[in-house]
Order: structure tokens, then sequence, then C-alpha cells
């Protein structure tokens, strides 16, 4: 027993050096851990180096506003989780319970790259819900920890996605006005105004997606226009998508249609060939046009799709109200082809739209212009143009003669030439010209887009689709524009449908799909833009007595 009690003695000062030494080494450790956090940063930021992973911290984008301040595009705070391969004890173990939490995640690959312990910093996975959080939280498993991180979201959903565009996980601009945007919306915190009207866009978005899918159209687009100052109040694409998930997106849901598409619009153009005729002198007011037989050029026959009334002796106001391609494309050619592309140039038709959004696509232009050319430009056939560009210039009809490049940014761009009006056509010559397109509604092609008491001035366009063995006549461009009110025009709208069909699979014109559309359009933002109404005659004469809304119920 003493024995015992001697060596046990004995023992205790080396059992105390032992554990001396073993905390010194311990404490040394921590002591130069402590040191290389001190020169690299706090502890998160020093687990965060991994040169393979771009670590600079995510900033916080401006938000986008609408006209009136109604926020579109906005930056908020989530939690991505990130792991440190060199701290996990086992990563089989951590790679199956983070696979149970995110059934998306590759199990093999995960569990790959937790167990590569040269690794100091991975994603796991970025923005997670709060929900998501919360159970990798409890999990208490060492080696995986939380970043807090700017998320863009957009608090309207689908509300005009194709003009905001959106971002990818880093917060860098993909699309849209984001990306056409990058620099001015990541360097500064001061947000941006658009000229967007979220009331005019919802209710434009509504009705352009309600023509759609009554017509069985494949895409469309929409544009409403302050013609006064070029300011765009709402711009559509259809279909859609969820700008807060676009990965779900399809590539035909992101395009833009409405600036990243080019389109043969057909007739729609025939007011500005008439504007260009009456304004170069060559078209009379009270001047008789023979249309009653095709026009030749070459090989090629110009006819009409219907004959019009008295047509030995039509009137311009005929020709347009009834949509004569013969009468038109007599007209285009006695412009001649060099009055007549100076003309759409002067109407910006020969450039994409100017607008501060990702992807304006350029206009595609006849590369020989001959007599044939020059016939079928007159009413919108063999030449492509989107259908922003085409709405800025078809207001120049409804801001006295005045091209005004669009804009979607309501605060100017010192890098951005001033936007100073072009006359293109006389005051006077506008102003007929919208009065043509007047009858036009309450007696020609466009009678379905009338809505009581807002004077609707406009004009159909449908055109054949191109394709590789020429233009098939049963899919069709439909399209309709519009400036409102007619006796002294303020805004204008433009719909275009693509390959409208009937429930039978027959293509539809565009009086019947583009028109009504627009029609219902205007009835939906004329009061949100203070347009009073002025009931001309409360008698119900006929179709145009009714009210859009009425006839959408018919």
């Amino acid at each position: 027993m003493m024995s015992q009690l001697l060596e046990s003695e004995a023992a205790s000062p080396l059992r105390a050096k032992v554990v001396a030494v073993s905390l010194c080494l311990a404490f040394g450790a921590v002591g130069i851990q402590g040191g290389l956090i001190a020169l690299a940063g706090d502890a998160k930021e020093y687990s965060l180096f991994d040169t393979t992973v771009s670590e600079a911290p995510q900033l916080r984008r401006a938000d986008i506003l609408d006209r009136n301040g109604e926020r579109l595009a906005t930056s908020i705070s989530v939690y991505s989780l990130f792991a440190d391969p060199s701290a996990v004890w086992d990563a089989t173990e951590l790679a199956g319970e983070l696979v149970a939490i995110f059934p998306e995640l590759d199990y093999d690959a995960l569990e790959s790259r937790l167990a590569d312990r040269d690794r100091r910093f991975i994603w796991i996975k970025r923005g997670l819900t709060p929900e998501e959080r919360k159970a990798v939280f409890d999990l208490g498993l060492a080696g995986i920890d939380f970043r807090e991180e700017a998320r863009r979201y957009y608090p309207k959903g689908s509300l005009a996605t194709h003009v905001l565009g959106f971002t990818d996980v880093d917060g860098k601009g993909l699309s849209g006005v984001e990306h056409a945007l990058q620099t001015r919306l990541s360097e500064s915190l001061e947000p941006i105004q658009l000229t967007l009207d979220a009331s005019v866009q919802y209710s434009l978005e509504a009705e352009l997606s309600a023509a759609a899918v009554e017509t069985n159209a494949i895409g469309g687009a929409g544009v409403v226009m302050d013609a006064r100052t070029g300011e765009v109040l709402g711009m559509a694409s259809w279909p859609t998508f969820d700008p807060n998930r676009p990965q779900d997106s399809t590539e035909n849901e992101r395009l833009n249609r409405a600036t990243g598409a080019v389109y043969e619009l057909g007739s729609v153009f025939k007011p500005l060939t008439m504007a260009a005729g009456i304004d170069l002198g060559e078209v009379q007011l009270r001047e008789a046009f023979d249309v009653r037989n095709p026009i030749r050029i070459g090989s090629h026959a110009i006819h009409d799709d219907h004959p019009v009334p008295n047509g030995w002796a039509a009137t311009p106001t005929a020709i347009l109200s009834n949509s004569s391609n013969i009468g038109t494309a007599q007209i285009g050619l006695r412009i001649g082809k060099d009055r007549q592309v100076r003309f759409l140039t002067s109407a910006g038709l020969f450039d994409s739209a100017p607008l501060r959004v990702s992807g304006s696509a350029s206009p595609l232009i006849p590369d020989y212009w001959n007599d044939l050319t020059t016939a079928t430009v007159s009413f919108g056939h063999g030449i492509a143009v989107s259908p922003a560009a085409f709405t800025a210039a078809f207001s120049s009809l409804a801001n006295e003669g005045d091209y005004l490049a669009p804009t979607i940014v309501k605060e100017a761009d010192p890098l951005d030439d001033p936007r100073v009006p072009e006359r293109i056509m006389s005051s006077p010559t506008a102003q007929v010209v919208v009065e043509m397109m007047r009858v036009a509604v309450t007696d020609g092609t466009g009678k379905n887009a009338d809505v009581v008491g807002y004077r609707v001035a406009g004009k159909t366009g449908t055109a054949e689709k191109p394709g590789p063995n020429g233009y098939d006549p049963n899919r069709n461009m439909s399209s309709f524009a519009a400036v409102f009110p007619a006796d002294d025009p303020k805004y204008t709208v433009l719909i275009v449908l693509d390959e409208p069909e009937d429930d039978n699979g027959r293509a539809l014109s565009a009086a019947f799909s583009a028109a009504p559309a627009v029609g219902r359009v205007i009835e939906r933002i004329a009061p949100i833009l203070d347009v009073v109404p002025y009931f001309e005659d409360l008698r119900p004469t006929g179709p145009q007595a009714r009210t859009v809304s009425d006839r959408r119920s018919l």
C-alpha cells in the first residue's frame, strides 16, 4: 500500500507536466488561429476565403419605381448556406442531412465537395427561405454557416417583367432595365423612376393576355405611349414569366416581343404613307383614285382583300378606312423610293427603338429597293420593325407631326442625346390623317375598336407571315394602332397578335382580334389617364354604340 502511494506521488509531477504541455499547445494553436483571423478579418469573412468562388460582398441595388413612385423592383435580405469542408466532421452524414432538406441537390457531388478538406469555402444553396434556414440551423452540425445577402425582389410579380428584366444570383442584371442600367443600379442607391404607370401596365397586360388566349395566338405585344412626350406608359409582351423565379421560365417566355422582336405589321403603315403623300403634295384630299383593278409590277400583282365601295372614285379617306392596298400602293409609287426611305428614316423606323432595355431589335430592311418594294412597304409588307419603334412613329400623328424618340426612364441620362422633337409632317397633315382614322373606326375596318365617349381613331393591320416558301395565307400578324381622343389626341395604343386563330383554326384578321383588344385597353386606361369622355350621340344606332365590355360578352 505504501509502495503504491509512493508510486502515485512520483507520477503526479509527470502528469502535471503532460497536462501543462498539452494546455500550452492548445492555447498556442488558438493564439496562432487568432493571429491569422486578426490579419484576415473576422472569423466569418476568413472562413469564406476560396479562390474558386466570388466572395465580394453582394451590394444592394437601387430600387426601380413607376412614374407614381410604386416600387417595381427592390433588394431584400436573404440568407445563403455555405460550408467550410476543412471543418466538416463527417461529409457523408452532412451531405445526407442537407439533401433531405434540399432534394434538388446532387448527393454524390455534394459529398465529394464536402470531403475536399483542402477547400475552405463552398456554396451549398443561395437564397434560403426562413423555413429552410431554420431546418438547417436545427441540424446543429459543424462546418456549415449562413451568409446574409441582398437579393432582387419584384413585389408585383410578373407585372412589367419584360421591361424590368431580372438579375442572376449575384445581383447582376441579365435583361431589361436591370441589364441596360446595370452600372447605375449597382453604383447608386438612388431609385430609378420609369415612365411606366403601374395601373396602365396592369390593364395592358390583362387585355393582351385575354386577347392572346381568346384568339389562340402564339405570342403578342402591346405598347401605350404618351404621344406628346414620347414616354412609354405601358409595354407588355405575352407569354410572360415571374422575374422572381426566372429559372422556371423558357426563352420564349423571356422574349420581349415589344422591343426584342420585329414583325411585318401590315396596314397600320398606311396612315404614315397617307401622311407622307399629303405632306409632299402627291395626294389631294378631294382626289379620286381608281382602285377597281390590281396593280401589276413585273410579274407581281397587288390587290385588295375586299372591294372598296365606289372603287372607281375612291377618296383618300375611303382608301384608308377600307384599307385599300391598291390605293395605298398608288400613293407609295407617287412618293417614290428616295422620299419614302427619307420619311421612314425620319420616323425612326430604320433604327431600333432607343429604349433603355436590353436587346432592342434592329429592323429588317430590304436589301434592294425597287418599285415593287416601294409599293409593298407603303402598306407594311417587306419591312419588319419592333412594336415599340412603330408606336413611336405612329405617335407623330397624335403629336402634331413631330416625331419624338420614345423613352422609358424618367430621369435624364447625361450620356444620351437630348430628345428633341423632329418635324416629319405638318400639323394640318397629322390632323387630317387622324380624322381619316376616326372614319376607319366609325365606318371602316376598325369598328370593333370603338369605345363610347373616347373617340378612338386607328387602323387595322393584317399581314401574312413570311415563310421559307413565301407568304403563308394561313398565318397572320394582326395589329391595331390607335390614338385617342381623336379630337385632341394625346395617347397611342398598339396591340400585336402573332398568329391569332378562331376555334376552327382559321386565321383571324385584325378587325376581329387586335382591334377589340385595343378598344378594351382604352376603355380601362382612359379614366386612369383622366381622359374625360364625350358622348356625341347616346342613341343606340349600331354596334359602335355598345361598350367594348358589352361586345366582349356577346
